[in-house]
């Protein structure tokens, strides 16, 4: 169980942190059930209700700074996705933002940054699917990674690129 306080990543939504952790009391939701209340750290505006039953399915722990730096030397090593079907890339990609996986993110996030350099190279835009998954998954990565180590998300895309991104 999670606590007060703490950041956790949220399969859709990026990092959170808990506000809190209580039961609902709205129409056609079970008044005993405890749900934790999250508040998206880079969409102030939003709230997300996750029951506490069902929160190793949507929730974890996001990494630790010694945890994340040592993941951030490893971003090198990460391969690109193997995409063999451009007509199920985007469910390829889905399933990557799903996973709600730091590893797959980056794979996601490293195809989707070499196709696109072949792509203006060879004179053409990037597509509308890679720009859409490109955003969510650099968000949610960049996101997690910044909260981790506490620094801006701008410097943490920027130390990634200069590590070695293809």
């Amino acid at each position: 169980m999670f606590s007060v306080g703490e950041y956790v990543a949220c399969g859709n939504k990026g990092v959170c942190k808990i506000d809190q952790i209580t039961t609902l009391d709205i129409s056609g939701v079970d008044k005993n059930e405890e749900y934790y209340i999250l508040k998206p750290v880079y969409s102030a505006a939003s709230t997300v209700y996750i029951p506490v039953s069902l929160s190793e399915e949507s929730l974890r722990s996001i990494l630790s700074a010694d945890e994340a730096r040592k993941f951030v030397a490893t971003i090198p090593e990460i391969e690109c996705l193997d995409i063999t079907n451009e007509k199920m890339v985007e469910t390829q990609y889905k399933g990557c933002v799903r996973s709600n996986d730091m590893k797959k993110l980056v794979s996601l996030v490293k195809t989707i940054y070499v196709r696109r350099k072949a792509r203006f190279e060879a004179g053409r835009k990037e597509t509308a699917i890679d720009a859409k998954y490109y955003r969510i998954a650099a968000d949610f990565l960049f996101g997690e990674l910044a909260v981790s180590l506490d620094v801006p998300k701008n410097e943490v895309e920027a130390m990634i690129t200069e590590s070695g991104w293809s």
